[in-house]
């Protein structure tokens, strides 16, 4: 699931998936809020993914649950997130949405592009290629 896909939401606040990332993310896949270095976003993993992080979730207690998010299951189709989740990533019309390997990230296109600027610097890729052992 690597790459990156510019989109549009339509006057619905609907975003239609790219096809080849729909083969990877299955027919349902969940959405919920998202950050990444500092920079909000939304998440999106595979019904399998998410089956893992919801195994692990229920066994934590109760009180370290108290962090629980927003989530909306999707169809792989169209994606209509709430907007709840709209507002938390200020996602506008302009979406990029970003394959990072087992999960998927959706970001308002301003938003992603300073991102990019802040962290593609030569020592943050440095660091991040280090920290995998390359």
């Amino acid at each position: 699931m690597i790459g990156k896909y510019p989109a549009k939401l339509d006057e619905k606040s609907r975003l239609f998936v790219p096809s080849k990332l729909r083969m990877e993310l299955g027919d349902t896949f969940f959405v919920t809020l998202g950050v990444n270095c500092g920079h909000r976003c939304l998440t999106v993993y595979t019904a399998e993914e998410w089956k893992r992080l919801s195994d692990n979730y229920n066994a934590m207690s109760i009180s370290q649950r108290s962090g629980a998010t927003s989530l909306i299951f999707m169809n792989a189709a169209e994606c209509s997130p709430t907007q709840f989740l709209l507002s938390y990533a200020g996602i506008d019309r302009e979406v990029m949405i970003v394959g990072r390997a087992g999960q998927a990230e959706i970001w308002d296109a301003k938003e992603f592009a300073d991102f990019e600027r802040e962290n593609l610097t030569p020592e943050k890729l440095l660091a991040s290629l280090e920290a995998i052992g390359l």
